[in-house]
């Protein structure tokens, strides 16, 4: 049985590991720091979902306005489920969860974005399953 529910700071050796499941090795103090400032926001919500007491997934949202609408999106900024648990329903249930929580906070959509590699197309094959349509690209810029 899979149970989802926002974030505790007790979570974060559990998301920190995650974050390697994701692709992006990440240690503690980065990662303390991160959501540190997530917290001081009431825009980004963070939940982890739980099976047999141990975080098995997260998914990470920011809500948005959008200039050419008056909708409210609701931004899926991260999602991830422990590699040993892939194919259990999890991302799946973090995305249900997800959409009540914005469907009864008042966003009309649902984004996100996903990288093209290769180890990408099991969570863009749940993305389309899910509903998502692809729109567009993603074009990135660093800065100074």
């Amino acid at each position: 049985m899979i149970t989802i529910r926002f974030y505790q700071s007790t979570d974060l050796g559990g998301l920190t590991d995650l974050m390697s499941d994701l692709g992006y090795p990440t240690t503690i103090e980065q990662m303390d720091r991160r959501l540190t400032r997530f917290e001081q926001s009431d825009r980004y919500i963070t939940y982890v979902a739980i099976m047999n007491d141990s975080i098995v997934g997260m998914i990470g949202t920011d809500t948005i306005l959008n200039y050419e609408s008056d909708d409210v999106i609701t931004h899926i900024m991260c999602l991830v489920t422990k590699k040993e648990y892939e194919g259990l329903g999890i991302g799946r249930a973090l995305l249900k969860h997800v959409e009540e929580r914005a469907e009864a906070s008042g966003s009309q959509t649902l984004y996100l974005t996903s990288g093209i590699k290769d180890e990408r197309k099991r969570a863009h094959d749940l993305y389309t399953k899910y509903g998502f349509e692809v729109t567009g690209k993603r074009f990135i810029k660093k800065v100074k």
